[in-house]
């Protein structure tokens, strides 16, 4: 985190923002989950395997409860520079450190950082340090438990009600996702 400070320009007064990013997968392939029923009544969990999917990229600044997701179609380099684009316009006023993991596109050639962000990889394989896998759980939890949908863009109307509900509630993203190692002053 310091030599991605130390980097700056020194005439750079813009406030730092730590955040973190990740991309999660959802589509028409349901997990079906316990319910409750009363005794005696044996609940029916719809089930559907059908293979489409799209992915959300999504940023989470938890110290300030705010996030900021895409749902695109694929992930991959142009995707992720779409995403990286939109980051630094909804946050052009930061400058923001941006924890993520090692996937391929995080790391290619290809890839189109703004001049706003600084990228910070996380350690291999350690899923546990970014919240926003809490963020996925929340969302699947809240939304997709023993549900089926008709079309992927069903799937896709679900998302956004989720992922809108928690961007307007950041108590709630806050309590969610600052772990204590983010819990930092710069």
């Amino acid at each position: 985190m310091k030599a991605a400070l130390d980097a700056r320009d020194t005439d750079d007064n813009r406030p730092v923002l730590i955040m973190a990013e990740d991309e999660g997968r959802f589509g028409r392939l349901n997990d079906p989950r316990r319910a409750w029923a009363p005794q005696a009544v044996r609940p029916l969990a719809p089930r559907q395997i059908v293979r489409e999917f799209v992915y959300v990229f999504a940023a989470v600044c938890p110290r300030i409860g705010r996030m900021t997701s895409l749902i695109l179609p694929f992930a991959n380099t142009d995707m992720m520079n779409l995403f990286l684009a939109h980051l630094a316009r909804e946050f052009k006023d930061f400058l923001v450190l941006l924890l993520m993991d090692q996937a391929g596109w995080h790391l290619s050639q290809g890839l189109k950082v703004p001049e706003n962000l600084r990228l910070l990889p996380l350690p291999p394989y350690s899923p546990e340090l970014n919240p926003v896998e809490h963020i996925w759980d929340e969302v699947r939890e809240k939304g997709f438990i023993n549900q089926i949908f008709p079309t992927l863009d069903a799937v896709e109307d679900r998302l956004c009600q989720e992922l809108i509900a928690l961007e307007n509630d950041s108590e709630r993203l806050s309590s969610m996702t600052l772990f204590p190692y983010l819990d930092i002053t710069l």
